[in-house]
């Protein structure tokens, strides 16, 4: 008989965007490993009557509470709602189209510990796009702080928050405010980010990712993030300027926004 995996005091929240298969997927996966929260909220942004009647369909067999909104109002508001209606401690924020994988229970165990145990923890990531965050201090089992250092001029130091899967407090919205409403997805995600630096937040990676979730989109449900830059595939010295300035100028604007704006 499988290991009961209970996360008490912890609501997983899944917002979800017309992809139907990839949620039930998401969902089964949970059930599999068998993982139990205090509650599970799936918020849905608007969409089309085939995936909205199939998530419907869903709510018998997965035990969730379904958040719709008669018109799409965007990835902050999708976000913004679901958190609305959580009452637990903790909560877990998934999008739809990862995948789970058997390393997650044991280590969002230690992740429940740690947050429960240090009361200055506001946020622990699991996934990252590409990368690890680039300044990282040994925790413990596998997870480090991560750390914001002034003079590192990479980009991705200013990412210490990103929407990929994490555990967070509940009370989040109180200290780094509601996700920006009315943008695309990785400008809300970025300036999250900014928020996260400019009120001093802390928080853990798991440097093990890849053994947690994995990003999955099948052709049927596609993914609506915008693809990467390549820019190692064409490589001279023109592509390399444009890199090196870009790149300067993406530290620039986070400095400028972490440090000196109070927009």
């Amino acid at each position: 008989m499988a290991i009961r995996n209970d996360f008490p005091g912890v609501t997983l929240l899944i917002t979800h965007y017309n992809r139907s298969s990839s949620l039930e997927r998401l969902l089964s996966a949970f059930n599999d490993l068998n993982c139990h929260f205090a509650d599970v909220v799936v918020s849905d942004d608007a969409s089309k009557p085939i995936h909205l009647d199939a998530v419907k369909a869903m709510q018998q067999k997965f035990n969730f509470r379904l958040i719709t909104t008669p018109v799409n109002k965007g990835h902050g508001h999708s976000i913004n709602k679901g958190q609305d209606v959580i009452t637990t401690p903790y909560t877990i924020y998934v999008q739809e189209d990862f995948v789970l994988l058997t390393g997650f229970p044991e280590h969002f165990a230690d992740a429940l510990k740690f947050i429960n145990e240090d009361n200055s923890l506001d946020y622990i990531r699991f996934w990252a796009l590409a990368d690890s965050y680039p300044d990282l201090k040994p925790y413990k089992s596998g997870f480090s702080e991560m750390i914001f250092r002034f003079w590192n001029m990479g980009h991705l130091k200013f990412c210490q928050y990103s929407d990929t899967p994490h555990l967070r407090r509940s009370n989040f919205f109180e200290r780094f405010g509601r996700y920006k409403e009315g943008l695309k997805g990785d400008v809300i995600d970025y300036l999250m980010a900014i928020s996260f630096l400019r009120n001093k937040g802390r928080g853990l990676f798991y440097e093990e990712y890849h053994s947690l979730f994995e990003h999955k989109n099948s052709p049927d449900e596609p993914s609506t993030m915008r693809p990467l830059i390549k820019w190692h595939q064409k490589r001279n010295i023109f592509t390399d300027l444009l890199r090196f300035l870009f790149l300067r100028y993406k530290w620039i604007k986070g400095t400028w926004l972490v440090f000196v704006s109070n927009n």
